[in-house]
């Protein structure tokens, strides 16, 4: 059985946290819950190096460190889920939860140990800028698909065909059931850590960190048709020049920029 460690750290106050969670990101964290007083990450217990997790901390961080098996995490996760709407655009919500009304797409998501859920301010943002985005008939990739709810969006949207992709197996198995639940026939998804095999697409999706963007700046570039449109997240407003710079090498220009608790996202055109 796939063994994950939840790290707890208390007391950090919400700027430590945020910029906390942008930092153990790239060590290989990629699911968390943030609480005034609070914030808990989760790392599959494999991928997990001491030394570069100390070195992430700030002075002074106190954590504490638990072991978890699949079973114990989802009723964790579960029992902590809670519905999550956009606006009157979108309303994501577990089955065990009642049906949401007032939203144009309701989304079902099981909750398990994949990132984007909307509860984070990345997801959420994503979600927003997809909104001002015609999808119909358009091809699109969805890099670091996490728990699918980008991928299923954008069928909702109209899309003909989502190639979503996820290096991480958990990932792969929570995004396809999701899938599944929501009725979702034109997506189909892959286990990869990169976009070698993925269509040349006219939407490119990508929730991850910055790390992850940057070395693949080149080849997200290259998956784009001309006119093409990313939608970018996962990165600290700190962070914004160094992703911009990046990705305008590549001949990407910025449209639209929305930030929300420390965090960024770019809608950028080829």
């Amino acid at each position: 059985m796939k063994m994950y460690l939840k790290v707890t750290f208390s007391p950090i106050n919400q700027e430590a946290s945020e910029i906390l969670m942008a930092q153990l990101a790239e060590i290989g964290f990629y699911a968390f819950e943030e609480s005034e007083e609070s914030l808990v990450g989760y790392i599959i217990k494999a991928d997990y190096n001491e030394a570069d997790f100390m070195s992430s901390l700030p002075e002074k961080t106190g954590f504490i460190v638990e072991e978890l098996a699949d079973r114990n995490w989802n009723q964790l996760w579960e029992a902590d889920f809670k519905p999550v709407v956009v606006d009157d655009f979108v309303g994501i919500r577990a089955g065990f939860h009642p049906g949401l009304s007032g939203v144009l797409h309701e989304i079902v998501i099981t909750p398990k140990m994949s990132f984007g859920t909307g509860h984070h301010a990345t997801t959420e943002m994503m979600v927003r800028l997809m909104r001002g985005v015609d999808f119909r008939g358009k091809k699109v990739v969805d890099f670091g698909t996490g728990t699918g709810v980008l991928s299923i969006l954008a069928a909702m949207r109209g899309a003909s065909s989502v190639y979503a992709v996820d290096n991480d197996e958990w990932s792969i198995d929570n995004a396809v059931e999701n899938i599944q639940n929501n009725n979702c026939k034109t997506i189909e998804v892959h286990q990869a850590a990169d976009l070698a095999k993925a269509p040349a697409s006219d939407i490119v999706l990508a929730n991850i960190n910055l790390n992850v963007l940057l070395a693949h700046v080149s080849e997200i570039g290259d998956k784009i048709l001309p006119s093409g449109i990313i939608i970018l997240s996962g990165v600290l407003e700190t962070d914004e020049e160094k992703l911009v710079s990046s990705f305008e090498n590549e001949g990407f220009s910025t449209i639209r920029k929305i930030n929300k608790g420390g965090w960024m996202a770019l809608m950028m055109k080829k």
